[in-house]
This record gives C-alpha cells, sequence and structure tokens, in this order.
C-alpha cells in the first residue's frame, strides 16, 4: 500500500472484474477503454457504466516514467472570472519554477450512472504529469486511491468536500469572511440581516455560514431560521433565494450573499420589486471577482485571494514533487471586506 497525500490505498478492480460486471469479454471491454471504435454502441454503454460505477481508471502506460517539468491543472470549468484568477495564479507561479501546466475542465458532469466523469485520470496517465492541481473538484474515492497507488503528488485548491487525512490543500479564511461581512451589517445598525449560501454539503459554504452564525451570537441576536436560504453559487439561484426573503412577512433589511454571482442575481430579484441598493436592502458579496466593481451600485463584498491561492498551491505541490511533505497539511490565506456603495444603514 501507498501513501501520498491521502488514506492507504489498494488497487483498484481490474479489467477483468469491469467485463463481468459488464456482461462482456475482456477483450471488449478493452476496446471500450482504449477507444476502439468496433464496439456496439450499447455494450460500450454498458462497458461504460461499469468502468464508472466500479471506479476503474486506465493505469499508466508507463507507470515509472513522468514528464519533470509538467504539471495538471484540473478545474471546474473554464467560463468563470473565478476560474480566470486561478489560473493566473497558476501561471504566474509556473513561470517562476520553470514549468508547463496542462488545464482540463472536469466540469460537473456526470455518467448516466450518476458518477463523476474519469477523462481528466485517462489524460493524466497518457501524459505523464509530475504533478496535479485540483481546483474546486470533487474527487471520488477510488480517484484519490488512483493518485496515491501511482504516487502523484497532488494538492487541492479550495476543496468542495472535506479531503481525506493527509491530503493537501489550500483555502481561504471562510469563517472568518462570513465573520467580517456580517460585522459590517451589524455595524450599520442593521439586525434583520438574512444570508444566502451555496449548497449545504460545501465545505466553504458551511463556514461561511458558521462565520455568519457566529457574529450574530456575539451581538446578542437569534437567527433566524427563515432568514438562511441555500442556493448554488450561481445569478439564478441567487434570483430565486432573494424572491423568497422579500416575499417573507418581515423582509430582511440587509443580505449577506455567499458568493458574488449570487449576489448579482439578488440584484436582478431586488431591481424587480423596484428596491434600490442600499437604500432599501444593503447587501453583501463574497469573492470580489470583477463583476463585483462593474455592478451598479458596486458590490461590498469579502475579498479571498484566489490568485494568491492558486500560487500558493503550486508552490506547495513543487515541493512535493521534489520530495518534500509540508508541515501542515492545510493552509489558509486571509479574506477580506471590500467596502464600495452596497452597504449603508437601514433606511438608507
Amino acid at each position: 500500500m501507498v501513501r501520498t497525500g491521502s488514506a492507504s490505498v489498494t488497487a483498484g478492480p481490474t479489467l477483468a472484474v469491469v467485463a463481468r460486471e459488464a456482461g462482456v469479454s475482456v477483450p471488449t471491454a478493452s476496446k471500450v477503454v482504449n477507444g476502439r471504435e468496433d464496439v456496439a454502441p450499447e455494450t460500450r454503454r454498458r462497458v461504460t457504466e461499469a468502468l464508472d460505477r466500479l471506479g476503474y481508471v486506465r493505469r499508466p502506460r508507463f507507470d515509472t516514467v513522468r514528464t519533470p517539468r509538467l504539471v495538471d491543472l484540473v478545474v471546474h470549468s473554464l467560463d468563470s472570472s473565478w476560474s480566470g484568477a486561478v489560473l493566473h495564479g497558476v501561471e504566474e507561479a509556473a513561470h517562476d519554477a520553470g514549468l508547463d501546466v496542462i488545464v482540463s475542465a472536469a466540469g460537473p458532469s456526470r455518467t448516466r450512472s450518476g458518477h463523476p466523469q474519469r477523462g481528466w485520470l485517462d489524460k493524466l496517465s497518457a501524459r505523464g504529469s509530475a504533478g496535479v492541481l485540483f481546483n474546486l473538484a470533487e474527487l471520488t474515492e477510488s480517484q484519490y486511491a488512483w493518485l496515491d497507488q501511482h504516487r502523484i503528488p497532488y494538492v487541492m485548491i479550495d476543496p468542495v468536500l472535506e479531503p481525506p487525512p493527509g491530503v493537501v490543500s489550500v483555502g481561504a479564511a471562510n469563517w472568518q469572511g462570513g465573520v467580517t461581512a456580517t460585522e459590517h451589517l451589524l455595524s450599520l445598525g442593521h439586525e434583520r440581516i438574512a444570508v444566502i449560501a451555496g449548497p449545504r454539503h460545501k465545505l466553504c459554504s458551511s463556514a461561511r455560514v458558521a462565520g455568519y452564525r457566529s457574529a450574530l451570537a456575539s451581538a446578542g441576536l437569534r437567527q433566524r431560521p427563515e432568514y438562511l436560504r441555500y442556493a448554488d453559487f450561481d445569478e439564478a439561484t441567487g434570483l430565486l433565494r432573494m424572491r423568497e426573503l422579500l416575499d417573507l412577512p418581515e423582509p430582511p433589511t440587509a443580505v449577506f450573499v455567499c458568493s458574488d454571482s449570487m449576489a448579482l442575481g439578488a440584484y436582478e430579484a431586488l431591481a424587480e420589486r423596484g428596491l434600490k441598493v442600499p437604500y432599501d436592502i444593503s447587501v453583501v458579496g463574497f469573492d470580489d471577482l470583477p463583476e463585483a466593481r462593474w455592478a451598479t451600485p458596486p458590490l461590498t463584498t469579502v475579498r479571498q485571494p484566489l490568485a494568491e491561492m492558486a500560487s500558493t498551491a503550486l508552490r506547495l505541490l513543487v515541493r512535493m514533487m521534489d520530495g518534500h511533505r509540508p508541515e501542515g497539511t492545510r493552509t489558509e490565506l486571509s479574506t477580506r471586506l471590500v467596502e464600495r456603495a452596497s452597504t449603508a444603514p437601514p433606511g438608507g
């Protein structure tokens, strides 16, 4: 067994096990794994679902061969300002270290059986990269196991879920950011403060909500259950959750929105009702993406240092590639409030 960043692991399923699960021969399963065209569509579907269900990942053809100056960056998507900031941070640090970086978009896609796509692991196998950075990635147990089994160093940037023990990660001080955002609204005189959080299961979202609750408790205020709404870190669900808050018998006078994208959705909901920010309701976001500065009015938000998080993760990865283990597994960079024009005392 091997230990390179998470718990001890054992080898994954063999191709023979996959073939038996799919009800095909081993040669047929091998054709699917290697992308051969001479396989019936229905057979390909059964084998692919068995591969994903069992967590099989194609082994590298040259298990001991690595390209020492090549690393992979696996991101959730490439169509956001968030990804742009992460790419910028990795690019600068990689240039300083003399590394080349390959970027892959893992995306939120799922197979028909509901398991995450494994395409990036197959590409990693073929390239022989010396290490991997994961940004907002949700890895399965078998994917962690595969990386450890093949002794590939990896670092998580802002992991979605709590990573296994021993996995190295870099993130922001989300709890403190939630405290800071809420204390800012309290200092302006707001008491009816709502929060639009990200998904319940996401690590950063739960930490920001915990900070919000802590700040309210320190101020002697009870958190009202109806003022907590969960969304999906996007503009569309931010719009829906803000509408729900405005429909309450006693709507909030301020709202802490746990991402800038959701805050823009909240802006839209307020505009629909003819309400103005901050005269009718104050809004604080989280991230400090470029869109926060462009909003009307410009958005007060908690800045998390995305580029710095990415560059720190790359530097940690380089040390791991050189055989050094970090002193700790979790590195947190500080957040800070950026005050703009979207917050004011209640009533303007």
